[in-house]
C-alpha cells in the first residue's frame, strides 16, 4: 500500500495556490512532461559516459553516517544541465535504473529553478540493491521555503512553481576499490495535477479487446510474511505488481537469488521484490523510483510518470506493454474491487470489448482470483482525480523493445 491522501491533498492545495492570483483556472487535464537524461551533457566528475555513466576515478572522498554505521566512500558524479520544463509545475519525480554491485551505491538529487532562482539541492533517494554498505533510503526532513520531499517526490511550495530542474547522480564505492557501478538511464517527470474532484471517462484509444498474458501473483497469501519489510498483505501491493510485470517479460529473481526464503513460501519471487525495494525511511516497499529500479536491477528499463488518461494508457497496452497504476478511493467508489484503500498499486493488463478496465489487482485473495474487470469510468476517475495518484505509472520494459509514439500535440510523458 502507497498513502496517498495526506500527501495529495497538499498537493491540490499547491496547485491551486501556487499561480499568481490572475493565473488561469487549472487545467482540464495534468500538464505532464518526461525527460530522459542525456549523459553525453552535463559535466562530469570521475565518471566515463558510453554505455550510461559508469564510475571511472574517484573525484574526491565523503563521510556518510547511517544506522549501519560511519563509513567513508569514494564518489564520481553527473550535473546534468539545466533543463526547462515548460509550464509551472509543483512536482519532480526522478527515476532510474542502475548497476550497483556490493560495495557501491547511488544517490539521486535534484534542484530547481523558480522566481526566485535555484534552490539547493534534494536528496530523492540513496539507492542500492545489496544489503550491508547503507541503507536503502528515502531522505525525510527536507523541507523549506522552496519545496519538500515527499519521500520520492519533490512538492513545490505555496506560490513557488517549478520551471526548470537540474538532475544529479552520484555513485559512491569503497575508497581503492576496483568496483565499477554505473547508471543505465534516469529520467524525470515534471507535473501539474488540476484540483479535479470527478474525471471524465476517456474515449478509446486502439486497445478495447486486447489483454496481455501477465502473470498473476495475489500479494494477500504473502500476510505476515518478513515484518522486517513490513510484512507482507497490503503493504507488498506495488512489489507485486513489479513481480508481475517482470514475469511477463520472463524475467525472474534466479533459485539463487531467493535461496534465503522460505521454501513453503507459494511465490518467492514476491518476498525478494519486497526485501529489495524496502525503503528503510519511509519503512514500507510502495517507493515508485524504488520499484522500478529494482527491475532495472535485473535488467530491464523502468521509469516513473503521469499518464493523462486511459486513452493514453491503451497507447501503451496496444504495443504489448502492461502499465502499473497507483490510486486511492473508498470502498464502493471502484465497483467489483469490495475494499477501500489510501493508496494501492496494481496492473493494467488490457480492455475489454467494451473499454472496461482489465486489471492484475494484487489484493486478492489468491492468485487465481488476481485478475478483475473494473468499470473504465471508475477506474479512471480514482486514479486520475486530485485527492490520488493524478495518473502515476510505472512504465517497465526490456531495454530494446521501443515504446510506442506518445500522445500528438501533448508533451512526451515517457
Amino acid at each position: 500500500m502507497r498513502a496517498l491522501t495526506v500527501f495529495l491533498s497538499t498537493l491540490a492545495l499547491v496547485t491551486t495556490v501556487a499561480a499568481p492570483a490572475r493565473a488561469r483556472p487549472a487545467a482540464a487535464v495534468p500538464d505532464v512532461v518526461f525527460h530522459r537524461a542525456d549523459f553525453a551533457t552535463g559535466t562530469g566528475e570521475g565518471m566515463t559516459a558510453g554505455d550510461g555513466l559508469a564510475f571511472g576515478s574517484a573525484a574526491g572522498t565523503v563521510s556518510h553516517t547511517d544506522a549501519l554505521g560511519t563509513k567513508t566512500w569514494e564518489y564520481a558524479r553527473w550535473t546534468g544541465p539545466e533543463r526547462a520544463i515548460g509550464f509551472a509545475a509543483t512536482e519532480l519525480i526522478a527515476s532510474w535504473t542502475a548497476d550497483v554491485p556490493q560495495g557501491s551505491w547511488l544517490q539521486v538529487e535534484a534542484r530547481v529553478r523558480n522566481a526566485q532562482g535555484l534552490t539547493r539541492w534534494y536528496s530523492l533517494g540513496r539507492w542500492s540493491y545489496a544489503e550491508g554498505d547503507v541503507l536503502r533510503t528515502s531522505v525525510p526532513g527536507q523541507g523549506d521555503a522552496d519545496a519538500k520531499v515527499a519521500v520520492d517526490t519533490l512538492v513545490a511550495a505555496a506560490g513557488r512553481p517549478m520551471s526548470g530542474y537540474q538532475l544529479r547522480l552520484t555513485l559512491y564505492r569503497r575508497p581503492g576499490s576496483d568496483v565499477t557501478p554505473r547508471v543505465r538511464t534516469s529520467g524525470v517527470m515534471s507535473s501539474r495535477v488540476p484540483d479535479r474532484k470527478t474525471v471524465p471517462a476517456s474515449p478509446g484509444g486502439g486497445a478495447w479487446g486486447k489483454e496481455l498474458a501477465v502473470p498473476r501473483r495475489s500479494q494477500n497469501v504473502h500476510q505476515g510474511h518478513y515484518p522486517e519489510w513490513n510484512g507482507g498483505g497490503e503493504a507488498w501491493c506495488s512489489p507485486t505488481s513489479t513481480t508481475m510485470v517482470m514475469g511477463y517479460w520472463d524475467v525472474w529473481p534466479s533459485e539463487r537469488d531467493t535461496a534465503w526464503i522460505d521454501p513453503a513460501d507459494p511465490d518467492p519471487e514476491v518476498d525478494h521484490a519486497a526485501r529489495h525495494t524496502y525503503d528503510h525511511a519511509y519503512d514500507g516497499t510502495g517507493n515508485w523510483p524504488f520499484n522500478t529500479a529494482y527491475a532495472g536491477r535485473h535488467g530491464l528499463d523502468g521509469f516513473v510518470t503521469r499518464l493523462r488518461s486511459l486513452t493514453e494508457l491503451e497507447l501503451l497496452i496496444k504495443a504489448g506493454v502492461p502499465v502499473i497504476t497507483s490510486q486511492s478511493f473508498k470502498k464502493g467508489e471502484l465497483p467489483g474491487a469490495g475494499y477501500g484503500t489510501d493508496g494501492h498499486l496494481m496492473v493494467v493488463v488490457g480492455f475489454t470489448t467494451s473499454g472496461d478496465v482489465i486489471a492484475n489487482d494484487p489484493a486478492s485473495p489468491s492468485n487465481d482470483a488476481v485478475r478483475r474487470v473494473y468499470p473504465r469510468a471508475a477506474f479512471e476517475n480514482v486514479w486520475l482525480r486530485g485527492s490520488s495518484s493524478g495518473g502515476v505509472a510505472y512504465v517497465i520494459h526490456p531495454p530494446g523493445r521501443p515504446l510506442p509514439a506518445t500522445t500528438p500535440g501533448l508533451p512526451a510523458n515517457w
